[in-house]
């Protein structure tokens, strides 16, 4: 009996590649090769625990990527802008991976992607972390790559960290996220490996696609209703403007502020398509019932 063909999975101890490799090895239909800088990480060891086969790669080192993508049948990719904050060293990474896939004649590569703004907005908006990722997405299609996409929204998880509420009173917290009362797509990042999952194993169906993935639109009053619901606290939307968001004092804000007004203009994403694909992933309102425990604890 011929073993389950390989799916090379990037990222594997990190949040989206995490996610993927365990639904994958969840499911039995592929194998599992889990690509890192770092094999001694405790996600990796877990991995590894759970029958992944590990393999050390880096996505500047040419001769260590082919390695990693020897006698694979199908590759899961995401980058990563936020370690060096340069979008050009971004899409050189994955170009390189790109360039490595079609030599060895990998049948199916599903990359985290996203749209290119600087180019969809004629230059009027630049998002680094964005349009890194589109230029990626250009590169696969120029090179006629068995290639999709698949764009995440805003990661639920986003509102643990950069977007969690900021304490504004006694017992009273706001959510900054300059939105202007238009909806803002999210997801649980844990449930992309269903959707990807779902993807390899109907190539025929998906391969030249680009998938707007989505769980919930709602407006920030509409989340912030939602976390008062499940915590018990008083969190409202703040309704901070573009500008005065730029002018907050934490790194990237700008960066994200430019990715806000991009997200205003209502990107493609796709709530039906992302449940047909996973059934099981989550609305914000049951996301928050599982990790209500998490949130300001103070």
């Amino acid at each position: 009996m011929a073993a389950p063909p390989t799916v090379a999975v990037f990222g594997a101890s990190g949040n989206q590649g995490g996610s993927v490799a365990t639904a994958l090895l969840k499911d039995g239909t592929f194998t599992v090769r889990a690509i890192t800088r770092n094999p001694r990480k405790k996600e990796i060891k877990e991995l590894k625990r759970r029958g992944a086969e590990i393999v050390k790669a880096d996505l500047d080192n040419e001769e260590s990527l082919f390695n990693a993508l020897k006698d694979v049948y199908g590759v899961f990719l995401v980058t990563d802008y936020w370690e060096y904050m340069n979008k050009d060293k971004e899409a050189e990474q994955g170009k390189r991976v790109a360039d490595i896939s079609m030599k060895l004649g990998v049948k199916h590569i599903v990359f985290s992607g996203l749209e290119n703004v600087k180019k969809l907005t004629n230059g009027k908006l630049d998002v680094p972390h964005f349009d890194g990722k589109g230029e990626i997405e250009d590169y696969f299609r120029e090179l006629g790559a068995p290639m999709t996409s698949v764009r995440m929204p805003d990661y639920f998880e986003n509102f643990l960290d950069t977007l969690k509420p900021v304490k504004s009173g006694k017992d009273c917290y706001v959510l900054d996220i300059p939105m202007e009362g238009i909806p803002l797509d999210g997801m649980s990042v844990r449930d992309l490996g269903g959707v990807v999952l779902a993807i390899l194993k109907n190539p025929e169906e998906h391969i030249g696609k680009e998938i707007g993935l989505s769980t919930d639109k709602l407006t920030i009053e509409e989340y912030a209703a939602i976390m008062s619901k499940h915590t018990g606290k008083t969190i409202k939307d703040s309704k901070i403007p573009v500008e005065d968001y730029t002018k907050l004092n934490f790194p990237g804000a700008q960066e994200l502020a430019k990715m806000f007004q991009f997200y205003m203009k209502q990107p493609d994403r796709n709530k039906d398509l992302t449940l047909k694909l996973n059934p099981n992933a989550k609305s914000f309102d049951e996301w928050m019932s599982e990790n209500k425990n998490a949130f300001m604890n103070d």
